[in-house]
């Protein structure tokens, strides 16, 4: 299967960081306008999922036990359904209700177009 998401060694990084703030982790990329432009980071559990949005992938990340699950909206992953992303950190406020708002950064989306 091939992969649709992964992370810069930084993001890796600050998630560990934050696993042990907050305890397990999940990512929502809901696509929208302003905060849904870039992936959020939750608590896992506290953003509810359902039909409307699709597991992209599970991260495994060294140093935390068990993989950070990303999902995706589903209107987001028609437009990006030939796209691979890079989850990265950088400089910047962080996002609304991401764990990360406090700390000086922000995930960000990096993308490629998958090979054919």
């Amino acid at each position: 299967m091939v992969s649709r998401v992964d992370l810069t060694p930084a993001a890796a990084g600050l998630l560990r960081e934050l696993t042990q703030r907050h305890g397990p982790l999940m990512f929502h990329q809901s696509g929208g306008c302003c905060d849904g432009s870039s992936p959020m980071c939750y608590p896992l559990g506290e953003f509810r999922t359902g039909d409307s949005d699709v597991l992209l992938g599970e991260l495994t990340v060294t140093g935390i036990a068990d993989p950070v699950p990303f999902w995706i909206s589903a209107s987001q992953y028609a437009y990006w359904s030939h796209t691979h992303l890079t989850v990265d950190v950088v400089p910047g406020r962080g996002s609304g209700f991401s764990v990360e708002a406090p700390e000086g950064v922000r995930f960000l989306i990096r993308s490629r177009l998958l090979d054919g």
